[in-house]
């Protein structure tokens, strides 16, 4: 019975969709499966998604996820660059390798974290009618610091978009979006299968050098 109506809701949330709404969905799928492979792809695909998503969030007046997909533009920007920039260990890939935090990255992470949940716990709480400010926080928060490793390459970004998209999925169908839920669900599997790859590039790096 329960799993019948997600179904039913799962469906009328796919008739209600807009072909732009699709359009974006589908070219964030592509890019969280570029991340992956380690391909460059990731940044044009994001891009396009992002910049739908700006534009959806902007009419919906959603305008904290329009701010935040816009920060993903920038950052897709930026790690285009990054992942592309000539560097001694890209020399002949041409494309940067993956590679783990260092404690200093690890430390800015975690303040990171911190302060940017209390400042949008703080701001959710005060400044708007939001029924879930800590998950909503949480989830952002993550997905901030998860940008700014992945443009960097690091491995724990995946680990960043995992806890992110284990957050996301109940809360977005606790709020009736059962569709965007179901596409955390797939960011989710697509994140676990990432973190598996990048690990077997380090393997390999390792090995090289070896």
């Amino acid at each position: 019975m329960i799993l019948l109506t997600v179904f039913d809701t799962f469906y009328q949330n796919l008739l209600n969709s807009t072909w732009i709404e699709i359009v974006a969905v589908i070219f964030g799928l592509l890019s969280v499966w570029y991340c992956k492979k380690e391909n460059i792809l990731v940044y044009p695909t994001g891009i396009v998604s992002v910049l739908i998503y700006v534009y959806i969030c902007y009419y919906a007046k959603l305008y904290a996820d329009m701010g935040i997909n816009f920060y993903y533009f920038v950052m897709s920007v930026i790690g285009w660059y990054m992942w592309t920039r000539k560097t001694p260990d890209n020399e002949e890939t041409n494309t940067r390798p993956v590679s783990r935090c260092t404690k200093l990255e690890y430390i800015i992470c975690i303040v990171g974290l911190i302060l940017s949940f209390i400042v949008l716990r703080f701001i959710l709480v005060n400044y708007t009618d939001s029924n879930v400010p800590v998950w909503d926080s949480i989830t952002t928060s993550l997905f901030f610091l998860a940008m700014w490793l992945q443009a960097k390459k690091k491995i724990e970004t995946w680990i960043l978009w995992i806890l992110g998209d284990v957050v996301s999925v109940p809360l977005y169908f606790y709020k009736h979006l059962v569709f965007t839920s179901f596409q955390f669900f797939v960011f989710l599997i697509i994140a676990v299968l990432g973190y598996i790859e990048w690990q077997k590039s380090i393997e390999k790096q390792k090995a090289v050098i070896l």
